[in-house]
């Protein structure tokens, strides 16, 4: 678990960071700052892996903030101004976003913080279902589907429904053993029992293949 918090300014740009953190298992946003100075105030007693850091804010600038640290956690900034991001690079940050940045952008960010912090290959995940939530095991798991709004993660033994994009969903799956077959299902192919031209069986279950994914498919099986 990477245990973060944020520091912005802008309440809505904490709100952003907040709901994308949301859809990631292993992050954990424990605090968010609208003040520079009560972050810094907070990392006296207190220690986190990652600090998702805004560069313009009053008392003082995320830039100012960094060179003023005793600790070392990595720090993802979080900027509309692209014309610090080399300032900000020979302070060895790990990443860069430029506001306002989609999920995609803000996992990489992420999973670039979970590379540094782990030689372990991501094994599990959790989803919201409801108010609870639920612990998916990668080797498991057969597929995901797109169902509306709603994402379902078919396992050995359950059927979980969560409510994300579905484009959310298969950034958060390891891309050597997950493949897309149709615009609705990414498959593990562990599970593969037969390809046909239009459709693949996991298991004893027949998914559609779309022709747009078949070669890339039978060449990575």
């Amino acid at each position: 678990m990477i245990n973060a918090i944020a520091i912005d300014d802008e309440p809505l740009a904490l709100s952003i960071i907040q709901d994308h953190a949301s859809k990631i298992p292993y992050l954990d946003v424990n605090k968010q700052f609208t003040s520079a100075l009560d972050a810094l105030e907070y990392l006296r007693n207190h220690t986190v892996d990652l600090i998702f850091l805004d560069i313009n804010m009053p008392d003082i600038s995320g830039i100012e903030f960094l060179k003023s640290m005793n600790v070392s956690p990595e720090i993802i900034m979080t900027t509309a101004y692209a014309e610090y991001a080399l300032e900000c690079y020979d302070l060895n940050v790990t990443d860069y976003l430029l506001k306002p940045f989609e999920f995609k952008r803000f996992l990489k960010a992420v999973n670039k913080v979970a590379s540094n912090n782990s030689n372990e290959p991501q094994s599990y995940l959790f989803v919201k279902s409801g108010y609870e939530h639920i612990r998916i095991d990668l080797e498991k798991l057969r597929y995901i589907k797109a169902e509306g709004n709603y994402v379902g993660f078919i396992t050995d033994e359950t059927s979980t429904l969560t409510r994300m994009k579905f484009k959310e969903a298969e950034e958060l799956l390891p891309k050597n053993n997950f493949i897309k077959v149709h615009r609705s299902f990414v498959i593990n192919k562990k599970y593969i029992s037969k390809v046909e031209r239009h459709q693949v069986h996991i298991s004893e279950e027949i998914i559609p293949l779309s022709l747009t994914y078949y070669n890339e498919l039978i060449s990575n099986l």
